[in-house]
């Protein structure tokens, strides 16, 4: 396999599956080797989504899923290179002192390659399944978020909030990097609060493909209102990295897109995946970095370790048309 010659500037990483399919379970062992297959033909990160349970629209049963934490914790282990990213990891249902410690003892196990992608979450079953409280999550996030990044990039805090408190708390000892990981933030379009919070804490945001119909239109979109967000902020869109994930498929995955609802993406029209020649994606990919996006998180359909292989040819001609 090639891997990629270090050229370009934007970053493309992999999503991997932790939640099961209607008849398929993504087992250790594939999504290892996924992992594995993603480092060598030179992707720059893999990430995992968070839940704890899942049913989507118009389905009757939900979906399990397999815990992210522990999974992208074996991950590190068993790779070298790649940055490990949370997409994004749900604040409630984690104490935030907690997470910090977990967050810097993995930095220690990967070497520094953690990115900290954070969230308040918003799908109620797992919260009331797993017995969270699911109000005030805007609330309970910006407390959370305080003792977060006040432990990690300061090494102590002293709150006592409303839902948190870490008094005289001290995050020792501490991993590679002096002020931990960087922390990205997963927001949407028109979500001013968590914008807010985003300008005065993150590192990055986050944008997913069903908020952009999977185009660049839609991530232009979501940039703009997010930059007027952050200059409401008084914060400068040039000190924030914005990232997108981009749904990815071949000919062979099952088109559930197409059984969406016809209104959900009426401003860029339904959601459709990118697909088709390598140079063609890897051209698509390079017009969302022109847009103002530092780094892409692949979301790949089908699953499985040859269609990770099937993205060797698209890493090479991103290398190609970036030098």
């Amino acid at each position: 396999m090639t891997v990629a010659n270090g050229t370009r500037t934007l970053k493309v990483g992999l999503m991997l599956p932790l939640i099961a399919e209607p008849t398929a379970v993504p087992r250790w062992s594939m999504v290892s080797d996924m992992a594995r297959v993603a480092e060598d033909i030179g992707l720059d990160s893999i990430w995992v989504v968070d839940h704890l349970i899942y049913q989507l629209e118009g389905e009757s049963n939900p979906r399990g899923c397999w815990e992210a934490w522990t999974f992208l914790s074996a991950l590190a282990a068993i790779t070298d290179r790649v940055e490990l990213g949370t997409l994004v990891l749900a604040m409630g249902w984690r104490n935030p002192a907690l997470l910090a410690k977990m967050a810097d003892s993995l930095e220690e196990v990967s070497d520094g390659r953690l990115i900290l992608g954070l969230g308040a979450g918003y799908h109620q079953l797992e919260f009331d399944q797993f017995g969270f409280p699911y109000d005030h999550r805007i609330g309970r996030f910006e407390e959370a978020i305080q003792i977060v990044t006040g432990l990690l990039r300061d090494g102590e805090v002293d709150v006592d909030g409303r839902f948190h408190s870490a008094r005289e708390c001290v995050l020792s000892p501490r991993g590679p990097r002096p002020e931990g990981p960087p922390v990205m933030i997963g927001t949407n379009i028109g979500s001013r609060r968590m914008q807010g919070i985003t300008a005065r804490y993150a590192d990055s945001w986050n944008v997913f493909y069903d908020n952009t119909a999977n185009r660049v239109t839609g991530f232009e979109r979501a940039k703009a209102d997010f930059d007027e967000a952050l200059s409401e902020e008084g914060r400068d869109p040039a000190t924030i990295d914005a990232t997108v994930t981009v749904l990815v498929a071949d000919s062979s995955a099952d088109p559930w897109w197409d059984r969406l609802p016809s209104d959900n993406f009426a401003e860029d029209g339904p959601l459709r995946p990118l697909m088709g020649e390598p140079e063609e994606i890897a051209a698509e990919l390079l017009r969302y970095e022109a847009a103002g996006c530092s780094h892409i998180q692949i979301s790949l359909d089908p699953s499985g370790v040859a269609p990770v292989e099937a993205l060797a040819p698209v890493v090479e001609a991103l290398d190609a048309l970036s030098s």
